[in-house]
C-alpha cells in the first residue's frame, strides 16, 4: 500500500479519501493500512499530515453516511433477496437491534476502532433506523478521533523507525518488526474480547 501511494503521490489523497470511504460504506477495503501508510509518507516530508488526518476524517464520514442510508432505505431488502444471507440475518439483525437501540452511540463510536464494525456498523446502524442526526454525532466524533489517533501514531512511528533504523540498522528494524506484530496480536485479542462481550 505504502509503494502504491509513494508511486502516485499526487492521486495518493484522492485515493486515501477514496478507500476510506467505500470501505466506510460497507466494503471490506484496506483503509486503514491506506491511513497508516499516508501517515508514515507524511513523516517523510512526501504528504502533509493535516491533510492526511482531514482526508482520512472526510473519508469516514461521508462513507459512514452512504453506509448509513443505503441500510436504512434499502438494507433489509437487500439481505432478504438472498435466502442463505436471509436465514443468517434472521438470527442476526435482532439481536443487533437491541444493541443499537440500547448502544447506538457507543457502537457508533467505537466501532470506527474496530475492523469488523468499521465496515457494519454504518449499515446497522441504517437497518437498525438509528436516529440520523443521533448517528452523525457519534459518526463524526469517531471518525475524526480515527483519522487523529491513526494518522499520528503512523507519522511519529515513521519518524521514529526511520531514526532506530538509520542509528541501529537490523538490530532496530527487527526490534520494531517484533513491536508492530506484538500491537497487531493484541488489538486482535482486544477486539475479540469487544465483539465477545456484544454478544
Amino acid at each position: 500500500m505504502s509503494n502504491l501511494i509513494d508511486h502516485h503521490q499526487s492521486w495518493a489523497l484522492v485515493l486515501l479519501f477514496l478507500l476510506i470511504a467505500v470501505e466506510s460504506a460497507g466494503v471490506p477495503l484496506p483503509g486503514e493500512t491506506a491511513l497508516v501508510a499516508s501517515g508514515v509518507l507524511a513523516s517523510q516530508g512526501k504528504l502533509s499530515i493535516v491533510a492526511v488526518i482531514a482526508v482520512a476524517s472526510a473519508g469516514a464520514i461521508i462513507g459512514d453516511n452512504g453506509g448509513y442510508w443505503v441500510g436504512r432505505k434499502g438494507g433489509r431488502k437487500l439481505l432478504e433477496r438472498w435466502s442463505l444471507v436471509n436465514r443468517h440475518a434472521q438470527k442476526v439483525l435482532p439481536r443487533a437491534e437491541r444493541i443499537f437501540a440500547k448502544h447506538g452511540g457507543k457502537t457508533v463510536f467505537f466501532g470506527r476502532f474496530i475492523a469488523i464494525l468499521r465496515i457494519t456498523a454504518a449499515w446497522m446502524a441504517g437497518i437498525s433506523r438509528m436516529t440520523w442526526w443521533r448517528f452523525l454525532v457519534f459518526n463524526a466524533a469517531g471518525g475524526i478521533l480515527w483519522a487523529t489517533l491513526v494518522g499520528l501514531v503512523a507519522y511519529y512511528s515513521g519518524h521514529a523507525a526511520a531514526t532506530a533504523i538509520q542509528t541501529y540498522g537490523l538490530y532496530a528494524a527487527g526490534a520494531i518488526a517484533v513491536a508492530v506484530v506484538a500491537v497487531v496480536l493484541g488489538l486482535r485479542w482486544w477486539e475479540r474480547r469487544v465483539v465477545a462481550n456484544e454478544e
